[in-house]
C-alpha cells in the first residue's frame, strides 16, 4: 500500500473533482439521514416515557431514562416496529441503510487517483448514484415521519414528497452533465 498522494498528477483530474464533489454530497445526506433517524426514534421514546412517567417525574427525570441512541440498524428497526410500516417501506428502508453504508465506506473508494481511467470512474459514479437513489428514497420515507412529529397540524408538502428524489439526484450529479447517462457509462 503506498500514499494516498504522490508526485503523479491524477490522468483525470475534472471527472475526479466530479465524483468526489457527487461523494462528499451523498456523504451529507448519508449523515442526515441516519440522524433524522436517531431523532424520531428518541422523540418516539420521549413521548412514551412521558406517558408511563408517574406525576412527579421531571422532564430531566424523563430524559435521564431514555435509552441511548443505537447504530443505524437497530434505529431503523425500532422504526419500523413504531411507525406505520409496510414490508414494502420497510425495504426501501432497508435499502437506504445499505446505501448509507456503501456511501460511507466505499463513496469515494476509487483506487490510485493518479492511475484510475474514465471508464472506471463513470462505473463508480453510476454505482455511487444507484446508491444515492436508494437513499433518498428512504429519507424521503424518514423525512415525512419526521415532518409528522414536527408539523403534526399541516398536511405533508405532496409536492416536495414527489419532487425529492429527482432533486436529490440533481444536486448530487448535475455536473457529470450527461455523463452518467445510461447509453454513456463504459460496460
Amino acid at each position: 500500500m503506498t500514499w494516498s498522494l504522490g508526485y503523479v498528477p491524477p490522468r483525470e483530474p475534472e471527472l475526479l473533482d466530479a465524483l468526489f464533489l457527487a461523494a462528499g454530497r451523498s456523504l451529507h445526506l448519508a449523515n442526515a439521514f441516519e440522524m433524522k433517524c436517531r431523532w424520531i426514534v428518541r422523540c418516539i421514546n420521549l413521548i412514551e416515557a412521558h406517558d408511563a412517567a408517574d406525576e412527579v417525574a421531571t422532564f430531566d427525570d424523563i430524559v435521564a431514562a431514555l435509552p441511548s441512541d443505537e447504530m443505524l440498524g437497530p434505529t431503523l428497526r425500532q422504526l419500523i416496529q413504531r411507525m406505520p410500516a409496510s414490508a414494502e417501506l420497510a425495504d426501501v428502508l432497508r435499502r437506504a441503510r445499505e446505501a448509507r453504508n456503501f456511501i460511507a465506506h466505499e463513496g469515494a473508494a476509487i483506487g490510485d487517483i493518479s492511475t484510475v481511467r474514465e471508464k472506471h470512474i463513470l462505473k463508480h459514479a453510476a454505482r455511487l448514484r444507484a446508491a444515492v437513489s436508494d437513499l433518498a428514497a428512504g429519507d424521503n420515507v424518514a423525512s415525512q415521519w419526521g415532518y409528522q412529529l414536527d408539523e403534526w397540524r399541516k398536511p405533508l408538502p405532496r409536492d416536495l414528497i414527489k419532487a425529492y428524489p429527482k432533486m436529490i439526484d440533481e444536486w448530487v450529479f448535475s455536473h457529470f452533465g450527461d455523463l452518467l447517462d445510461a447509453d454513456s457509462v463504459p460496460a
